[in-house]
């Protein structure tokens, strides 16, 4: 297929008119580049089903309840927020730890 055959596609972000194979390699990267990356306190990479331990206690407001250093919280899953993780933990219901507190296992 030649260029003069191919499609355009009216790029909103630019406002330019581009080939569509242009325009969806360019889409593909930008989806690319939104992957979230959540770090705990040391750096390392935090994924759905990582074991983390708190590297401080932590009061949690509404349990009246204290969440001593060491603790080891299993079974994270990621929020969609690069600095908050949801947590279950026995007693404590809707758990959501920032990420600065804690380091993976």
């Amino acid at each position: 297929m030649s260029t003069s055959d191919e499609d355009y596609v009216y790029d909103e972000a630019t406002g330019e008119w581009m080939p569509a194979s242009e325009f969806a390699a360019k889409q593909d990267a930008a989806d690319s580049a939104d992957v979230l990356e959540v770090r705990d306190a040391v750096g390392n990479i935090l994924t759905d089903g990582d074991q983390v331990t708190l590297i401080k206690d932590l009061t949690v407001k509404g349990a009246g309840q204290t969440l001593k250093q060491g603790t080891v919280i299993k079974s994270i899953r990621l929020t969609g927020d690069d600095q908050e993780i949801d947590c279950k933990y026995p007693g404590i219901k809707g758990l959501v730890l920032r990420a600065e507190f804690v380091r993976k296992r």
